[in-house]
């Protein structure tokens, strides 16, 4: 269930991420680097990586919330905070890819030998 830390982001689980991602209703951006994007991801995810990232940059959709995931978690509040300081709205998924694999949600998987979905 989702809830807000203290400084007032939101933070999503990764079921509810998939399921408001499944309705169209969040706009879903990864900020990990590319080679980790390009080894593994979650259909439909966008990248943006935190290292160049520009939270002004970002589109504005009024029909879709964003949602920010990374590895773990961490990457993605970050971002999530820099959204919030431009007074934007923006939340992220708690524990990242990594608690998404966990709890059994698919991932789009590349063999780095072949460049196919494994």
């Amino acid at each position: 269930m989702s809830r807000t830390t203290p400084d007032q982001v939101t933070e999503l689980t990764p079921e509810e991420v998939k399921a408001l991602l499944d309705e169209g209703k969040i706009l879903l951006i990864d900020v990990r680097e590319p080679m980790e994007y390009a080894a593994e991801r979650i259909p439909g995810a966008l990248l943006y990586p935190l290292s160049t990232f520009d939270a002004a940059q970002l589109p504005t959709d009024a029909d879709r919330q964003v949602v920010f995931h990374c590895a773990a978690g961490g990457r993605s509040l970050t971002a999530a905070r820099q959204r919030k300081m431009l007074g934007q709205a923006g939340a992220h998924m708690e524990g990242g890819i990594a608690q998404w694999k966990a709890e059994g949600l698919p991932v789009i998987r590349i063999d780095p030998r072949t460049g196919r979905a494994m």
